[in-house]
Parts: C-alpha cells; structure tokens; sequence
C-alpha cells in the first residue's frame, strides 16, 4: 500500500482547468519529483494534498486513509513551502517547537524533541537565533526540522531550494537526500527544474495541463520520453532533419564524434563548460548541439563527422 495515493483529482477555478484527473502514489521510503512548467498544476496538488485546499472531485488517501475534508492541522502530513515561512519573531528553538504545542505536548518533552531534530540538521548551536539572523540555507534546515518533528507520514516540499544561489542549491539537495533516507519517510517534492528532480529523485512526475504524462525513474524518463513534450521539457534536444524527410531526434550528450560518422559538419561555435566542451555544429545549413569530454579540444572552423550514439523515439504526433 502506497504511503501518499493521489486518485484522480480535479480542480479548476473559473471555468479553468489546473487539475484534469492527476493521480500519483509515493511511497514509504521514496522521493518523488513532481516535475513540471509554472502554471501546470504542481503547487495545486500539494496544496490539495496538504489540506490547504480542497479538490472539485478526486480522493487523497495517506496510508491508506481517504483524507476527505479533513484540515491541514489533522492531516498527517508536513509541508516546507517555498519561502520557508518561519516565525520571524521566534527563535530556531521556539519555531520548531510551535506544531509539537499544538499537538498540547509538554514543554519539556517538545524542547527536548525540537533540540535532537535540530541536532539531527545541524542547526543545534543556532536554536537560540531569529530567522533574520541566519543564511538561506540555515532556514531551509530549519523549514526541514519544523517540519520532521511532527513525524509525518508524509513530507511535501514546495520547491524549497529555489531561493538559494545556485552552489548552495546541490549541497542542499544532498542534504534533503540525507535527510530522506534517514527518516525513510514519503516525499512529494515540488519543483520546475529538471536537473534538480533528476539529481534528488527516485522517482520523476511529469506534469502537463493538470496530469501526468510520464513518471519512472530519473534516468528512464530522461533516455525515454513519451512524447515531444516530455522529450524537450526535460532536456535539449537536437532535430536533424535528414534528406529522406525523417528526422532523428537526440540529446546534447548522445553524439559520437568519429571519423567514419554518419553525418558531416563544421564547428561554428565552442564553449568550455568546466568538465566539458560544447559545440555547435553546422550540418547542411542545420545547428546541432553536442557535448563532448574536455579532453578533446574543436576549434571554430573545424570539420566533423559524428554518428548519433543514443537517438531519442516517440510516438508521432505526440
């Protein structure tokens, strides 16, 4: 039995549609990605998981509890939004502390809870500092420890890591990881960036118009896509129309450059990427992308020949 099942949820404001029959399951233990552009419904569904609103028609069951109208406050859930929305006027110690006085826990035992958790994120010789007096990252651990102290079955992230610069960002998805298979607990996590559902998921949801369209494992998605949507929202993708009027279809990365390759061309740009080079190869008045090793070095003006090593296939039309 699934921890979170989503079952055909709708909701729409206005006559508009942002939910149209999505239906998902997490399970216990995993971190799914749900992956998708601004305005495809994500934020709606953890909110309509959370309580915070309530579906036009579709169930929310948590361990196997259909949710119903129950509010936020009685669900067995946690949610980290996206602004952390901690308590400016409370201390670490007291912010954490705030749902465990809630739930009418003593003062003792809550303090006691709230100071392991913080241990636990690193955040223990900051309990007594205020919000403002700590980095982003310090907040979004935190967001994090406010929200595991509660011990829910489920932890839904609103896309927690967007207000972070960019190196922060992957050291704080290893630390959600970490934070993850310690608690081995359900996680819906939110987000629009591909590289960073690919990176911390176990499992990617594709959203698009209110449903998914594609979910499985990081790398089964990315290699695989169903559609021309899925395909391009997940990565670049190169279109290299041929003479017979077929067109092979492939990612930056997917490119063999050999001396006996199928197709020809000449470098018109080079950009040194750190690990990699990119190129921009001209192929009959088409501009192909590819990524190759440091280790070898294109000059603009350069003649290749490359075959398509992994070339991406989905249904026409789609």
């Amino acid at each position: 039995m699934p921890m979170l099942d989503l079952r055909d949820l709708r909701v729409g404001y206005g006559g508009t549609s942002v939910l149209d029959g999505l239906s998902l399951t997490v399970e216990r233990g995993e971190l799914v990605c749900l992956l998708g552009p601004s305005g495809c419904g994500k934020t709606t569904a953890l909110r309509a998981v959370g309580g915070y609103l309530l579906p036009d028609s579709g169930q929310v069951l948590i361990d196997g509890e259909e949710m119903g109208s129950r509010p936020p406050e009685l669900r067995p859930v946690a949610t980290v939004f996206q602004s952390y929305a901690l308590f400016p006027h409370m201390t670490v110690l007291d912010n954490v502390t705030f749902g465990l006085r809630l739930q009418g826990m003593g003062r003792e035992e809550r303090e006691a809870s709230a100071r392991e958790m913080l241990e636990t994120v690193g955040m223990a010789e900051r309990a007594g500092a205020y919000p403002s007096e700590l980095s982003g990252g310090q907040q979004q651990r935190v967001a994090l420890a406010r929200a595991l102290v509660l011990k829910p079955k489920a932890l839904l992230l609103d896309e927690p890591l967007s207000n972070l610069d960019a190196g922060l960002r992957v050291r704080m998805r290893e630390e959600v990881r970490a934070v993850q298979r310690r608690f081995d607990i359900a996680m819906l996590f939110v987000t629009h960036d591909q590289e960073e559902a690919m990176a911390i998921g176990d499992r990617i949801a594709l959203l698009h118009h209110g449903k998914v369209v594609q979910q499985g494992a990081p790398l089964d998605v990315y290699d695989h896509p169903c559609d021309a949507y899925c395909a391009r929202f997940l990565g670049s993708v190169n279109e290299l129309r041929l003479g017979d009027g077929r067109t092979v279809a492939f990612r930056k990365e997917g490119v063999r450059l050999t001396p006996d390759g199928a197709f020809s061309g000449r470098v018109v740009q080079a950009m040194f990427l750190g690990s990699q080079w990119e190129y921009a190869i001209d192929v009959d008045g088409q501009v192909v992308r590819v990524r190759q090793d440091r280790s070898l070095v294109l000059k603009v003006g350069d003649s290749v020949r490359f075959d398509v090593a992994r070339p991406l296939e989905w249904k026409e039309g789609a």
